[in-house]
């Protein structure tokens, strides 16, 4: 198949400009569009993507780092060179902040546009290969679990049914949901994220769905909300379950019908948002208990990914602790560092109750505060080194061996309580949940319990 051609935009208004670095790279191979002012930039962005830009600081309808932003928030990942004849190096500087890939002065120089421009592809093409080899964003891993959600994420982010995504908090969510948005006909447009537990109350509706000025104290202008802000892209609403009963009967509606209305506004707006909702609770029990409508619970939980601990996919926690130190000594700039086999055994046989922000935030410690180019054992922190954890999570339990004497089926028997019990400490007495790490059907833990003399919690 032959290989697709690059395109680029040139964003200038001055004529010859546009015309001559048209030729110049008309002639290098590459497809070429070009826009006189920001606004027809934005517009033809939309209907013929670009896979890189050349865009002129000084426009004469929008400041080129508005235009900037804007391309940067359409095309996510696209390389952007800004040049300028008036540039200063704070222009240059605030330029690459904003996420330029570089700055170039004018009079230009034919090489040095092609050399940049070739850099700027090049590095987000690798961007998008290394994205593509992890499925998607950050997902790391190769352990059977791991294959079936990337495979799931592989089939269901081309469509656009909602999508609900479980699992402990740290087992990468957020990381999923992007994933999904990356992979879909939606990719070119926003990502919006709500952390719904981080809202106040009083605020979630405004920040859901904006408001206009004079709506209430404090409301000096018109506010987007977050639904409009990802029009034709994806909302993730993360922590979906700490959000209040009357905030979610207005999030039905725009499920049902497409539609809302800002705060304090008599006006209706339109949007059409895939809505991509998480949680670490158990939200079936919220919707049994009245903590959570049903009616939602049922328009979210179109497809439903259950996302595997970090203690479910022990096989891969030495590939993401060797790539999280290899990603911090590329990213920080820190010392090239590998993992002694003492030290990696003990990170593998660690349980990760914090699953994978757990373990990376720990890298990060060993990243910068070990003593050589091979992390050892007295590197690792004293909660990983001193305190080996269950598979639960936990500290190890230092219980004496039984007496000698004492018959094999009374071992497995004490052993099998004890561990049931801390089983159903860590589901905070939940049996359905203690049954799912387990393995077991809920009845036959039931009865397992009964017969082992362990206090059963709750369904």
């Amino acid at each position: 198949m032959a290989e697709q051609p690059v395109t680029v935009a040139v964003i200038d208004d001055e004529k010859n400009i546009r015309r001559t670095l048209r030729m110049i790279l008309e002639a290098e191979g590459y497809n070429v569009w070009v826009a006189e002012t920001g606004g027809e930039a934005l517009k033809k962005a939309g209907n013929e993507p670009a896979d890189a830009a050349l865009l002129d600081l000084k426009l004469p309808d929008i400041d080129g780092l508005q235009v900037l932003a804007q391309l940067r928030e359409a095309l996510p990942g696209l390389p952007v060179i800004m040049i300028s004849g008036h540039g200063t190096m704070d222009h240059a500087v605030d330029a690459v902040k904003r996420g330029a890939f570089d700055f170039l002065e004018k009079p230009l120089e034919k090489d040095r546009v092609l050399v940049t421009l070739k850099n700027a592809i090049e590095v987000s093409g690798l961007r998008r290969e290394v994205a593509n080899l992890q499925g998607g964003g950050e997902i790391i891993g190769t352990s059977p679990k791991m294959e079936e959600v990337k495979a799931w994420i592989n089939r269901v982010a081309p469509t656009d049914g909602r999508t609900l995504i479980l699992g402990e908090s740290g087992t990468g969510k957020e990381l999923v949901a992007r994933a999904i948005h990356e992979g879909s006909k939606r990719a070119n447009r926003p990502f919006i994220k709500v952390n719904c537990a981080a809202i106040p109350k009083e605020l979630v509706e405004s920040v859901l769905f904006g408001h206009v000025k004079g709506a209430f104290t404090g409301a000096i202008k018109d506010k987007e909300g977050s639904f409009k802000q990802a029009d034709g892209g994806t909302l993730f609403l993360d922590e979906i379950a700490d959000m209040g009963l009357e905030a979610q009967a207005k999030v039905l509606r725009v499920l049902q019908e497409g539609e809302f209305e800002p705060v304090g506004a008599s006006k209706t707006e339109k949007v059409d948002v895939r809505v991509i909702a998480a949680t670490h609770n158990d939200l079936k029990a919220q919707v049994d208990k009245g903590q959570f409508r049903e009616d939602l619970y049922y328009r979210l939980a179109v497809l439903v990914l259950e996302l595997p601990a970090l203690r479910e996919r022990r096989g891969d926690v030495a590939l993401l602790a060797r790539h999280f130190l290899r990603e911090f000594h590329e990213e920080q700039g820190l010392p090239e560092r590998t993992l002694s086999p003492e030290a990696l055994s003990i990170i593998q046989k660690y349980a990760w109750p914090g699953n994978v922000r757990q373990l990376r935030n720990v890298m990060e410690r060993i990243a910068i505060l070990a003593s050589g180019p091979e992390v050892k054992l007295e590197d690792l922190p004293h909660e990983i080194h001193d305190r080996p954890a269950t598979a639960l999570g936990g500290a190890a339990p230092d219980a004496a061996l039984p007496p000698i004497g004492t018959a094999l089926s009374d071992v497995r028997t004490e052993a099998e309580r004890r561990y049931l019990e801390a089983v159903l400490e860590h589901a905070d007495g939940n049996v359905s949940e203690a049954a799912r790490i387990v393995g077991l059907e809920r009845t036959h833990l039931h009865k397992k319990l009964v017969a082992l003399g362990v206090k059963k919690g709750k369904d």
